[in-house]
């Protein structure tokens, strides 16, 4: 099974930018589609971005034109880049394997808060 590490969550102020890493585990990383999810408080989980394995993404409207997703298949790692950060983006933030059979284990996610 892969096994996912999220990193990069932090506090920033609205309109200021983070990036987060997720380092995956396993032999098939090139070969997976990846995604970033996010889960706010009361809220249900949401996937604001995905990449597959030729690197085309895709993104929910709510992110589109200020998030980036991208991968590097040669440090296992699929990075999330968060520009024009809006208080509604605070959420615990978790990537995970998309549309294959390769489906990992949850990390523990990273934290972002965005103030006012």
């Amino acid at each position: 099974q892969v096994h996912l590490v999220e990193s990069g969550g932090g506090l920033v102020q609205a309109g200021g930018s983070l990036r987060l890493s997720c380092a995956a585990s396993g032999s098939t990383f090139s070969i997976n589609a990846f995604g970033w999810y996010r889960q706010a408080p009361g809220k249900q989980r949401e996937l604001v971005a995905a990449i597959g394995s030729s690197g085309s993404t895709n993104y929910a409207d709510s992110v589109k034109g200020r998030f980036t997703i991208s991968r590097d298949n040669a440090k296992n790692t699929v990075y999330l880049q968060m520009n024009s950060l809006k208080p509604e983006d605070t959420a615990v933030y978790y990537c995970q394997v998309v549309g294959g059979p390769n489906f990992g284990s949850w990390g523990q996610g990273a934290q972002v808060t965005v103030s006012s």
